[in-house]
């Protein structure tokens, strides 16, 4: 592990950047899906920051119906303050909330990328957002793993218009094999991150969640070193490393410890709430 960054003595998050599964949700056991409840601690440590002052943006690979909910577990926004910022599907759409409101979108051609993984891996589940309902999908994904209305739609018509991000999932390979299969394949005109399973998200070149909270700093007149960010998956390299202090959480993988400036606890020893309560004490 790389030498760990600290910040300047009298530096305070202005910014705090947090992504949901895997680190304000515990993780199922043996399952690619979140538990539903915020833990106690996360959602105490969440609001003492918000209560400080600092802008609370939730950053994830969910899309923005999966988001929301999230939100409304925290509490946030109070009646009368303004709405949230909300950086989902891996930096793609930005919007606030609430109500939801598309502020930024970020859309490419998918065919070409989805068809040569299809190649590799025939059985693949692939998957688009359908805004504000769900998700268009060639077949059921495990359970849990996606939330709102399914619609089964032939792979063609999924990616027949250009789309802000595409989910691969592959129940019979492992997170390994799709590593190996993004090198391999190198995925021109796109950008993909790999999650805990065999499950690719496909996103337009140069698009992650730190150009979306790039996004938002900027809206907000700030600058990335005003930003402390907190995630477990390697969606979350790129925030982590653009962050003004990136915290990993315990259980990351070695590749997402690596480039952080500070690793704090598991999901399951509220490793978040740890991170949070150093600069916003109870």
């Amino acid at each position: 592990m790389t030498a760990l960054r600290r910040p300047e003595p009298d530096w305070q998050p202005k910014v705090v950047a947090l992504d949901i599964d895997g680190t304000l949700l515990k993780w199922v056991d043996g399952t690619g899906a979140a538990e539903e409840e915020l833990p106690a601690a996360v959602h105490a440590a969440v609001n003492r920051a918000y209560d400080a002052g600092a802008h609370v943006v939730l950053a994830s690979g969910r899309s923005p119906h999966g988001m929301t909910i999230i939100a409304d577990a925290l509490g946030l926004p109070r009646d009368g303050d303004e709405r949230l910022w909300i950086v989902a599907s891996n930096g793609t759409v930005i919007l606030r909330y609430p109500p939801v409101d598309v502020v930024h979108e970020e859309t490419f051609d998918a065919r070409e990328a989805v068809a040569a993984i299809l190649e590799r891996h025939p059985s693949a589940l692939v998957a688009v957002e359908e805004r504000g309902v769900g998700y268009r999908l060639n077949g059921p994904f495990p359970p849990g793993e996606l939330t709102g209305d399914m619609i089964v739609t032939p792979v063609e018509e999924l990616v027949a218009q250009p789309v802000s991000r595409v989910i691969i999932r592959d129940p019979s390979s492992t997170a390994e094999d799709f590593v190996q299969l993004g090198r391999e394949l190198g995925l021109a005109g796109t950008s993909y991150f790999v999650g805990w399973t065999a499950w690719l998200d496909l996103a337009p070149v140069g698009v992650s969640k730190a150009s979306g909270l790039a996004y938002v700093v900027d809206q907000l007149g700030l600058e990335p070193s005003d930003v402390l960010a907190i995630g477990d998956g390697r969606n979350d390299i790129e925030m982590l490393t653009w962050a003004g202090r990136g915290v990993a959480m315990g259980h990351a993988p070695d590749d997402v410890k690596e480039i952080a400036d500070a690793v704090t606890g598991t999901v399951d020893d509220d490793g978040a709430a740890t991170e949070l309560s150093y600069w916003f004490p109870a």
